[in-house]
């Protein structure tokens, strides 16, 4: 079966419970939810979630017609296309040494990310980009050891244009 990663976005009730139901029409469907954020919006009596999965692009619009039936679901869109702007946010805490320390707040630079907290033997800090952005980041500073990674799950929000 082939499966493609989809990117879909919701906008839902703040009410209690609505990310259990959202989340449990995924379980029913065998689907594993690769990341999900949720948190309200410019109006506090709604909320925005965001799920990336992997799913059969058909068994997945079958999933989509049951989430926009449930009640607390206002809206909801597929943002896998070009037609979003996607990111995500990920603390990485690395080890760090006298020697290689420079190199790492190089790599950190390159990708505009932020220090957040440095010591002796470690440094923690901030990135924002697409996954694929934050892929390579990690893909850098690997050899030097992740102590503890973060990442936030994609958020996205449809152009306007």
């Amino acid at each position: 079966m082939d499966q493609d990663k989809h990117i879909l976005t919701m906008l839902v009730e703040n009410e209690p419970g609505v990310t259990a139901r959202i989340t449990g029409l995924f379980a029913g469907r065998g689907y594993n939810i690769e990341t999900i954020c949720g948190a309200p919006t410019a109006n506090p009596k709604m909320s925005r979630i965001t799920i990336t999965t992997k799913a059969d692009p058909l068994k997945l619009e079958q999933c989509m017609k049951q989430i926009k039936r449930l009640v607390n679901v206002i809206k909801l869109r597929d943002m896998t296309g070009q037609k979003a702007v996607k990111r995500e946010m990920a603390l990485i805490c690395v080890k760090t040494t006298p020697e290689n320390k420079n190199k790492i707040k190089q790599i950190i630079t390159n990708f505009a990310g932020r220090i957040m907290d440095e010591g002796q033997q470690y440094c923690i800090f901030e990135v924002t980009g697409n996954e694929d952005t934050i892929d390579e980041l990690l893909g850098l500073v690997e050899p030097f050891g992740i102590k503890k990674l973060a990442r936030s799950g994609v958020l996205a929000l449809y152009k306007e244009s």
